[in-house]
């Protein structure tokens, strides 16, 4: 115990509570592009040329898959990953965009799932390779990276989502 802080969380309070906050991001996410048709879902806002339909199937894939059901769930790396990492940002002309927002509400639901079966303090069930020295000590700081890169993202969206059609997120 440091500074009277345990690390224990019988009632699962801590858990709950971070869990909502990732939520509400998710939530931030899919409101924001409500009521955007698929030829402005698709269509790149920023010079970097990611739309917001790439950007959903990034936090589906390399969000909510990669940090929840690898590594916090254990599921196998993708051996065969692409060498361009930001290939997830990219949606093959073939995918609606019904297919991958429904990919990010699986992912979503599959993440609770692992979440809710998980300690806090427990460290990840698998390392990447690519993290070098990052350290990444257990699934506490697995959950508050979900939600701040969540919420950058969300953020993101709220730029391109003005720049397509002048439409605001308010956040209460």
């Amino acid at each position: 115990m440091a500074n009277g802080v345990t690390d224990a969380d019988p009632t699962g309070a801590t858990k709950a509570s971070l869990v909502s906050s990732l939520d509400a991001q998710r939530h931030h996410v899919l409101g924001i592009l409500e009521g955007l048709d698929d030829a402005q879902l698709r269509a790149p806002t920023l010079p970097s040329g990611w739309s917001c339909l790439g950007l959903v199937n990034h936090l589906a894939l390399d969000v909510e898959r990669y940090w929840f059901a690898c590594i916090m769930g254990g599921e196998p790396l993708d051996a065969d990953e692409p060498d361009d990492p930001t290939s997830n940002w990219r949606v093959a002309d073939a995918a609606t965009s019904r297919t991958v927002f429904s990919r990010y509400r699986a992912a979503i639901e599959a993440s609770n799932e692992i979440i809710g079966a998980i300690e806090l303090g427990a460290p990840p069930r698998q390392r990447d390779g690519w993290w070098g020295d990052w350290k990444v000590p257990d699934h506490r700081f697995v959950l508050l990276h979900v939600i701040a890169e969540t919420a950058c993202h969300a953020g993101h969206l709220d730029a391109a989502r003005e720049l397509i059609d002048g439409h605001q997120w308010i956040t209460q």
